[in-house]
């Protein structure tokens, strides 16, 4: 078996990272290699699992203090397994137990331990939608398609038939663990592992349910999604208990959609604000003129004032994007960009050549400046 990477060099942090960091660095990397953005790709679906366990154990702060403490050791049942001896810890029968046997020796970490055949939330779903900028200033409404494990209406669950041909488990007891002893040199420890009789459940079936196995059956469910007028790209919706089936009497899992917004043609977003640039020619930008400006929601007229210069910019208030739950929206910011004329005839140039000989210091502001500068410099 392959030997597994550190969970931080995965992400590619620090161990001091932030949660936001840990967070941003799987939405970028959870993208990256995302299996519809890679179809038939092998290699990046491997490293799509592999980033998604990685954010599993470090979004967790409990399963995080266990794995900075003890490695993959702490959050990984089959790590290290192999019987006696096996990575140096054989005594303990395999890391799958290790807070097992701190829990007996020293108290376990922060409390006890919790029974195995507890109800446990099922795991959550984690996919992508694709929208496009109108969409996403809007709001719109999509269906995604999910395969996720839901209870069995047949047994509610419990995987016997009419879910009721079940018997008490003889090897634990119904409590779901059981107990051994390790000798070691510290003497006698004593550790609680999942029944494997059962599962951990308690109980075992004793006539089986002919519609599932185990009491879980999969399912492709197609689910409408509202996305919200002004969410942004990157951003995630989360659909509760929408994911997979808990077990025991827990509740289901989370579905949580990261949302990915296609550029527009003419718009940049920063925030809720937009931003345009748009050419002028040099006649109009020097004279004036009644223009049009595009937004989100259409065009509007503009009176562009004359002597405009290139780079100027102007605010349209209201004309960006909204901001989730609210009525309220950011602006549009229309740059200028005066376009210089090119591939002028000998006639075109000899009549701009006139009109720049009736031009005097009055008509360049920015030039007298920058003269001026440059005069006290130089002297």
């Amino acid at each position: 078996m392959a030997e597994k990477r550190d969970y931080y060099d995965v992400l590619g942090l620090s161990k001091s990272a932030s949660d936001d960091e840990i967070k941003k660095a799987y939405r970028k990397l959870a993208k990256q290699y995302h299996p519809d953005l890679n179809p038939g790709d092998a290699k990046a679906e491997e490293k799509f699992k592999e980033v998604n366990e990685a954010y599993g154990v470090l979004s967790d702060s409990e399963k995080k203090a266990r794995y900075d403490q003890f490695g993959h050791a702490g959050v990984d049942p089959n790590y290290g397994a192999g019987g006696a001896g096996a990575g140096g810890f054989g005594g303990f029968g395999g890391m799958g137990d290790f807070g097992d046997v701190f829990s007996s020796f020293f108290g376990g970490f922060g409390g006890g331990r919790s029974r195995s055949n507890g109800p446990r939330k099922g795991e959550d779903i984690e996919t992508y939608v694709t929208i496009s900028f109108e969409e996403a200033a809007f709001g719109c409404e999509k269906e995604i398609s999910l395969r996720r494990r839901r209870s069995c209406k047949h047994c509610a669950g419990t995987g016997a038939k009419d879910g009721k041909e079940l018997e008490t488990c003889p090897q634990c007891k119904g409590s779901g663990v059981v107990t051994s002893v390790q000798r070691t040199i510290l003497g006698n420890i004593q550790s609680q592992s999942t029944c494997p009789s059962c599962g951990g459940r308690g109980k075992r079936i004793k006539v089986p349910c002919s519609h599932c196995q185990g009491g879980i059956i999969t399912e492709d469910k197609k689910i409408s999604v509202k996305i919200p007028a002004g969410i942004d790209d990157g951003q995630t919706l989360t659909m509760r208990n929408q994911g997979h089936a808990g077990s025991n009497g827990g509740p289901d899992g989370d579905v949580y959609i990261g949302i990915q917004v296609r550029p527009h043609a003419l718009f940049e977003r920063r925030g809720n604000d937009l931003y345009c640039k748009i050419p002028v020619s040099l006649v109009d930008a020097t004279l004036g003129v009644k223009m049009l400006i595009p937004t989100l929601e259409g065009k509007v007229e503009y009176d562009l004032p004359e002597g405009t210069q290139t780079g100027s910019t102007f605010r349209f208030r209201g004309k960006g994007i909204t901001k989730i739950g609210t009525k309220s929206k950011g602006d549009l910011f229309v740059t200028i960009d005066v376009e210089i004329p090119r591939n002028l005839s000998k006639k075109q140039k000899e009549m701009l050549r006139e009109f720049g000989k009736s031009l005097d210091d009055r008509n360049f502001d920015k030039k007298n400046s920058f003269l001026e500068k440059l005069g006290k410099i130089f002297k």
